[in-house]
């Protein structure tokens, strides 16, 4: 490879080969703080671009030497690629598409913090948010969440939790895919018709995020079983069709003192709310003490 072909920006490819092939490459990153939850290249040196040219100097960097330049997406590190070329680096290059192309091209990526290479890549976003970050997403994954109900409401909700990185996921749905629930209930397609719904429930989530683990239960939740069902899950979502199993799930949650999130909805019309006792907050009894008749509460 001729070197001197290579204009300022350069492709992951070339800049993995002239890492592995020349030992003088300097690697400089010039993204914010913040910027590097989602991890850095091995061996970079972290200079803010209106440093740049001061502190490349102190490096005693010879003006001949191959540097590379990379922010998140390639527009910050052309700009400090040029300033140094204006200097005398006449080898600074930026690397085109910055770390989220060397990301995607599946190059190691180096971060202090617990989460592995393709996790890094998989919430590169969230960890870009101050609201979640490495802290926030490592705890996402150590989450249990229990849906109860895989249909019009269950299905969306599992599928955004997937996605985002809820570690383990509760499925409790006792009911089979009939072709009437396909035009909403979008844990289930055409091949599914008859298939128990916890089951394709957890094809679905498991073609979003196969890291989720996927715990089915089979079952209608009686109160009999409601207690063992829910206990080893943090939250619990109701997203189930009758008011019976809503009640039932509130008085459950409010005894074992864990989040409960209802939700209902018939036609265009909808209720969600969310209940947590244990903060000595309301339960879904504080506002409708006792169940209406079943005759008035359509599914």
């Amino acid at each position: 490879m001729d070197m001197h072909d290579i204009t300022a920006q350069i492709t992951v490819e070339e800049a993995k080969w002239l890492i592995d092939t020349n030992d003088k490459t300097l690697l400089v990153d010039v993204r914010e703080d913040r910027e590097m939850a989602v991890g850095y290249i091995r061996d970079t040196r972290f200079i803010l671009v209106h440093l740049l040219g001061d502190e490349i100097e102190r490096l005693s960097v010879e003006k001949d030497s191959p540097v590379i330049i990379y922010c998140s997406s390639g527009g910050n590190s052309a700009l400090a690629a040029l300033i140094l070329r204006d200097i005398g680096y006449k080898n600074a290059y930026s690397l085109e598409g910055g770390f989220n192309a060397w990301m995607e091209a599946g190059y190691e990526v180096v971060s202090q913090g617990h989460l592995t290479t393709d996790q890094l890549r998989r919430y590169s976003r969230h960890l870009l948010l101050n609201e979640i970050g490495e802290e926030g997403q490592a705890r996402l994954l150590l989450s249990k969440v229990l849906i109860v109900g895989a249909g019009g409401l269950g299905s969306p909700a599992g599928l955004y939790l997937a996605a985002c990185g809820v570690g383990t996921l509760g499925i409790a749905d006792f009911d089979r895919v009939a072709t009437s629930n396909l035009n909403r209930q979008i844990f289930h397609g055409t091949p599914d018709v008859r298939r128990y719904k916890i089951d394709s429930a957890k094809d679905a989530i498991e073609r979003i995020n196969p890291d989720v683990r996927v715990n089915l239960y089979r079952e209608r939740v009686t109160a009999s079983n409601v207690m063992g069902i829910i206990d080893e899950f943090d939250i619990v979502i109701d997203a189930a069709d009758n008011v019976e199993t809503k009640f039932l799930l509130n008085d459950a949650c409010f005894f074992a003192g864990k989040p409960y999130i209802y939700g209902g909805a018939v036609q265009f019309d909808g209720q969600m709310g969310v209940f947590h006792p244990k903060k000595e907050g309301p339960c879904l009894r504080c506002m409708f003490p006792k169940p209406p008749p079943q005759e008035q509460v359509p599914t």
